[in-house]
């Protein structure tokens, strides 16, 4: 033990054997038992090894007169008592933690040999009522219900470990229903069953609930008219009512699960083709979504049904999406009668369209064909002139109500010009008072950004409304009209698109407009004027709405009305270096004229050689590119179709032979339908400019002055 041999320890001192710090102690030791007589023993460690040391005193004469000892080393014995002393915290923690776990399971655990209750926790207490000591040593059985009793028997001897339902008995005779599973597991040596004992109560109550609930859900959707159908976020189909069965021709049980554009097959009534998955498109936006109008809806035998739809997404309690409800109904025969109703209400509108016309027209003509008379009856030249002066303003005027017409045909395009259009709201506004006890405030910014904007139409809408105001206060008053640069952001106005605006405010002081008119201001023939066609403001609607704006009105009974008109900024910058068109030309040269109206191609003639041109006509298309293509006549160096020829060639396809052979040629385009594209931009379809009939000869001779270089004089 202390590394020496014995002949070095024979006859050596403590204090020569042992450090002092060792030495000292057991001296004082050994002097205690030869001083009392009484034994000493003692454990200790020594450079990581432990001792056990035993002295006891040698007795002579009656007195301790020597002493004896030994030493054993008792390291492995310590170590396996500390691993021993470990093991039995180690148990004694895992037995701890198995019975909190145990006791703090929801439902009841018990171990059980062959039906015996070996242990169990507090949860089976609390549902059973039984303590825990009646529970030790129970026959389990008891804890059943003699109705489902043989079942639990059976369960038990077939070693059945999947959860089944049983009927519980509680120990004051109440039963409830129950949830078994058992497993097997060792225990203390021997292999036994451990059973969960689940009250389900509540569980059988929320299922009954649910299956009350579910019942009223397929009464209500079996009550509903319109079709009905759930689908899951993949968009296949979860459950449709009875309605839904009929549109479709598709039975619950074969539609679940399949892809809604499976069931619901949808198409374009015009085009036939399909339709966008409304699913997808609710679950894609996240909101609720309608069809487009002319939807069908195509049955599994093929029958066709025009239907109106709208879907919806299902969101949990947490408010994530996890469906999609459709809800649709059958629009066949209610379509049919709103045609019928529709083609009644068209020819009704006709007929006043036609009637307010025809009146508004045999004003003009009267007053064209009376000036005309008067001329031709006069014998004094002035007269003459004054006479044909104001048959040509009342020729204008009906030019006006050709183009207030035209402003809302369908298709119809302004002849738009980037420019400022200050100048165009004050003179406009200014010309429709003259004459009138209103007065005209201006509040006009001074740094208006470019619109691009077809003058004409404009000012035409400026004058309408105008003079909408000016009779409204017929008795004299007061008109402002303010224009002001506005950056429109998202959700400013719900039809406009972010970005920056011209808003014109036209304001005035009369009657107001009643809240059941305001909404029919812009409708077609609506008027509340004994005179009136209807047409004004809903030409200024169509015109702004054609330049990409809108147009709103506010009023107050007693206080006035303001319309507010909001036009496109443009990012262009207008031409302001431009010369004033001469109201005269002169040139000389040949130029065709092609128009299926004799009258029309005669006016033209003498117009053009008035101005120092030959020229030479042709009724069609087919007629021009021959006179173009003639090389023994003389070379044609301009040339003005018409854009429309009744059983023939017209313009637009005309240019497009013309274009192949003289690339270069100033060829006009002149139509009575200036609305028509190829007059908005006769550039795009070929043409050097376009001319809207009827015109006046300082509006010929400004076209051909623009594009037609004069010769020098001499």
């Amino acid at each position: 033990m202390l590394g020496r041999p014995l002949e070095e320890l024979l006859g050596k001192s403590m204090d020569e054997l042992f450090p002092p710090e060792l030495a000292g102690p057991m001296i004082e030791v050994d002097s205690k038992i030869l001083r009392e007589g009484v034994p000493f023993a003692v454990e200790e460690e020594l450079n990581g090894k432990y001792y056990s040391t035993i002295k006891f005193p040698i007795v002579i004469a009656g007195k301790p007169a020597r002493l004896a000892g030994f030493t054993i080393d008792i390291t492995r014995l310590k170590l396996a008592e500390e691993e021993l002393r470990k093991a039995k915290v180690v148990a004694e923690e895992n037995e701890t933690r198995f019975k909190a776990l145990h006791n703090a399971s929801f439902g009841g655990i018990t171990i059980h040999d062959k039906g015996r209750i070996l242990d169990c926790n507090q949860g089976l207490s609390e549902i059973t009522g039984y303590s825990l000591d009646e529970l030790i040593g129970m026959d389990g059985l008891l804890l059943i219900s003699e109705k489902t009793r043989d079942l639990v028997i059976s369960n038990i001897m077939s070693g059945y470990e999947k959860p089944y339902e049983a009927i519980g008995r509680r120990k004051n005779g109440e039963e409830f229903p129950i949830r078994l599973e058992a497993r097997e597991i060792p225990y203390r040596g021997k292999m036994v069953r451990t059973v969960e004992f689940r009250d389900i109560t509540s569980q059988k109550q929320a299922e009954a609930t649910l299956a009350a609930e579910k019942e009223r859900l397929a009464v209500t959707l079996r009550s509903i008219g319109d079709g009905v159908i759930t689908t899951d976020t993949l968009g296949n189909v979860v459950m449709m009512n009875g309605v839904a069965e009929n549109l479709t021709g598709w039975l619950q049980e074969d539609a679940q699960g399949q892809p809604l554009e499976k069931v619901f097959r949808i198409v374009d009534e015009t085009t036939r083709q399909p339709c966008a998955n409304p699913a997808t498109r609710v679950i894609d936006s996240g909101g609720i979504i309608e069809l487009a109008n002319h939807t069908l809806l195509i049955a599994r035998n093929g029958t066709t049904r025009i239907i109106a739809d709208s879907g919806a997404p299902i969101k949990d309690a947490n408010n994530a999406t996890i469906g999609v409800v459709l809800v649709f109904r059958d629009m066949t025969d209610k379509q049919k009668l709103l045609d019928a109703l529709q083609r009644t209400d068209k020819l009704e509108a006709i007929g006043v369209l036609a009637g307010g016309i025809a009146h508004d027209f045999n004003n003009l003509l009267a007053g064209i064909f009376g000036y005309i008379e008067l001329a031709r009856m006069a014998e004094d030249k002035e007269k003459t002139k004054i006479y044909l002066g104001q048959a040509l303003i009342a020729f204008e005027r009906a030019k006006n109500l050709t183009r207030q017409l035209l402003a809302f045909a369908k298709g119809g395009e302004p002849l738009r010009k980037t420019g400022y259009i200050g100048p165009a709201i004050r003179e406009s506004a200014t010309f429709a008072l003259s004459g009138s006890a209103i007065t005209c405030e201006f509040n006009i910014a001074q740094d208006l950004w470019a619109v691009d904007f077809d003058k004409g139409q404009i000012e035409q809408a400026i004058d309408n409304i105008v003079i909408n105001a000016k009779q409204a206060m017929p008795t004299g008053g007061k008109i402002v009209i303010a224009a002001k640069n506005v950056a429109l952001r998202d959700g400013d106005h719900p039809l406009l698109k972010p970005g920056k605006y011209i808003k014109i405010s036209i304001t005035d002081n009369g009657a107001g407009i009643p809240a059941d008119i305001r909404q029919r201001v812009f409708d077609p023939f609506f008027t509340t004027k004994q005179e009136g066609n209807g047409l004004g403001l809903t030409t200024c609607y169509a015109i702004i709405q054609k330049h990409a704006g809108m147009i709103d009105v506010e009023s107050i009974m007693g206080k006035g009305s303001t319309f507010h008109i909001c036009i496109p900024a443009s990012p262009n910058i207008p031409d302001n270096n431009s010369a004033v068109i001469p109201a005269t030309h002169h040139g000389q040269g040949r130029i065709l004229v092609m128009d299926d109206e004799a009258l029309v191609r005669t006016l033209l003639n003498k117009l053009l050689s008035s101005m120092g041109y030959n020229v030479v006509t042709a009724k069609n298309g087919e007629e021009a590119i021959k006179l173009l293509l003639d090389t023994d006549a003389p070379p044609i160096d301009a040339a003005i179709f018409d854009l429309t020829i009744q059983g023939g060639m017209g313009g637009k396809d005309t240019i497009v032979q013309v274009r192949k052979n003289f690339p270069d040629m100033p060829v006009f385009v002149s139509s009575g339908y200036s609305a028509d594209p190829v007059m908005a931009y006769p550039q795009k379809y070929g043409f050097t400019d376009s001319l809207g009939k009827p015109f006046l000869k300082e509006e010929l001779a400004a076209m051909l002055n623009r594009h037609i270089i004069k010769p020098s004089s001499a």
